[in-house]
């Protein structure tokens, strides 16, 4: 039987295609250390589940198609606290933030138009592009420079008629990149010369460290018209489970089409987006303590690498993930070897290779992305195994 183009060109998510060897792995008795998925062990706020306690209804009914108004109020509450104003007829609530994602690049894009985006980056991108019919086109970005954008005349090259959008994760993932504001501004001149839009990921907002100074892309006013900020409570309040996202615009007209994208799937689960709307009156020093205790991990993660013969990582300064270039030829059959093959006292670790993250060819083949969201003492076991393990490698 043939099945379509669409489905057998998508690629499969190099976060999640080697599970079933971790799988294997951890049914022959190993423990894994998960460095491969952003999934926090910070604690949800109990809050949330109160609020599902709480919830005492005789039917459970559908919500509406733009989401629950308290939950929309308080994305708007939350956003105030940024300086930044929404209406109630500029926010929708989704399925998390990849399907706030693949909603927008719906909205903006026909058949074959394109949208620009910094590589490495967040591997659903490709697959959302794919979902709808776009190419993604890479901006390629050097772990030298931090992974920061190459000049304005680089990328007025790679922008046709058919680009629509320019899609940036702010802080980065995989990259934990803080954009400056000069780059930023670059980036709006180019919207506003080129007409196109920028879709802005700011699911990682509050994960920034070392004093690095962060700017929402809602904040210039000269194009709020053209604007798409897509976001999520998953990492914020490591609720991602929760899958409440939200999509957000000045410009009223789009949000008016996107409600249609959104009434195809008829609503977001009610009872998780009660508990979520609960969320925004979570104290300022949950933000403190969570930011500070991935601050630690991060200093743990890079400065382990660092020792380690034959890598190469710079410092990332947002999110919580790193990009490592290791002294081996292909990191996938290198993480696959550490989950089959090697132990350290029946413990392995697990990475994400990061060939998925790129859209060029042949970029990332020797890199892998590491999550650091475990507790401090497990990262630093798995740093042990994970030098134990390139050594071992390299030497068989």
């Amino acid at each position: 039987m043939k099945f379509s183009n669409r489905i057998t060109s998508m690629q499969q998510s190099p976060i999640r295609k080697l599970v079933p060897i971790a799988v294997e792995a951890k049914n022959n008795g190993k423990k894994v250390y998960h460095l491969n998925i952003g999934q926090p062990d910070i604690k949800t706020p109990s809050s949330f589940f109160e609020s599902i306690k709480d919830f005492n209804e005789d039917v459970l009914a559908y919500s509406f198609s733009q989401g629950l108004p308290q939950l929309i109020d308080s994305f708007i509450k939350y956003y105030a606290k940024y300086n930044i104003r929404f209406e109630q007829d500029e926010i929708l609530i989704t399925n998390g933030g990849s399907e706030a994602l693949l909603f927008a690049m719906m909205s903006l894009c026909d058949n074959g138009d394109e949208i620009l985006v910094p590589e490495p980056f967040y591997t659903n991108y490709n697959g959302f592009g794919t979902m709808a019919g776009i190419k993604v086109v890479p901006i390629t970005t050097k772990a030298e420079e931090g992974f920061h954008l190459p000049p304005r005349q680089e990328i007025q090259k790679l922008i046709t008629p058919k680009t629509k959008a320019i899609l940036i994760s702010n802080p980065g993932n995989p990259t934990g990149c803080i954009y400056t504001i000069k780059e930023m501004e670059m980036l709006r001149d180019l919207a506003k010369e080129n007409d196109f839009f920028i879709i802005s990921d700011e699911v990682y907002r509050e994960f920034v460290y070392d004093g690095f100074e962060y700017m929402s892309f809602a904040e210039f006013e000269d194009i709020a018209d053209r604007v798409i900020i897509t976001d999520s409570v998953s990492k914020r309040y490591s609720a991602c489970g929760a899958r409440i996202g939200s999509v957000a615009s000045k410009n009223k007209d789009l949000i008016k089409q996107i409600l249609k994208l959104c009434q195809s799937r008829l609503c977001v689960a009610t009872v998780e987006q009660i508990g979520a709307a609960s969320l925004v009156d979570v104290p300022d020093d949950y933000f403190k303590e969570v930011v500070e205790e991935y601050k630690m991990r991060r200093d743990i993660v890079y400065n382990a690498l660092n020792k380690m013969e034959g890598v190469n990582c710079k410092k990332p300064h947002g999110a919580f993930y790193i990009i490592a270039q290791l002294p081996v030829e292909n990191a996938e059959d290198f993480v696959v070897w550490l989950l089959k093959e090697f132990d350290v006292n029946n413990e392995t670790v697990m990475l994400a290779p990061a060939e998925g993250f790129y859209a060029s060819k042949g970029l990332g083949k020797n890199e892998v992305r590491m999550s650091y969201v475990l507790n401090q003492d497990s990262l630093k076991r798995a740093m042990h195994i994970l030098e134990e393990g390139l050594k071992a490698y390299n030497n068989r």
